[in-house]
């Protein structure tokens, strides 16, 4: 089910502000209770994929007294993204909760 809403859902885990991958991973289990325990090999692609596209962008640092990791944040055009994609979630998934409760017949 997570298919073809992965990239939502990382955009989402950044729009609180920049954070590193494994950060990242955290994010979305303990904001989805768990149910979203994903593995370092699904996000990282991910994380690229949207950098690729512009809706991302990253930089090296290294905290003090930490180790260097690369921070992912938003850009303007990944938080505009983000927005289409609520929108359009919303849609698709309020037209799957009426149709698995009984929804209303195709108007004849």
């Amino acid at each position: 089910m997570l298919k073809g809403h992965l990239d939502a859902i990382v955009l989402a885990a950044l729009e609180a502000g920049p954070a590193h991958g494994y950060a990242i991973i955290e994010t979305i289990k303990t904001a989805s209770s768990g149910t979203f325990d994903l593995p370092e090999g699904t996000v990282y692609p991910a994380l690229h994929r949207l950098e690729q596209a512009g809706l991302l962008a990253s930089a090296w640092m290294t905290p003090p007294g930490g180790r260097k990791r690369r921070v992912y944040s938003l850009t303007k055009a990944g938080s505009s993204a983000l927005g289409e994609r609520r929108t359009a979630w919303r849609r698709f998934s309020g037209a799957v909760d009426t149709m698995l409760n009984g929804g209303q017949a195709w108007p004849a």
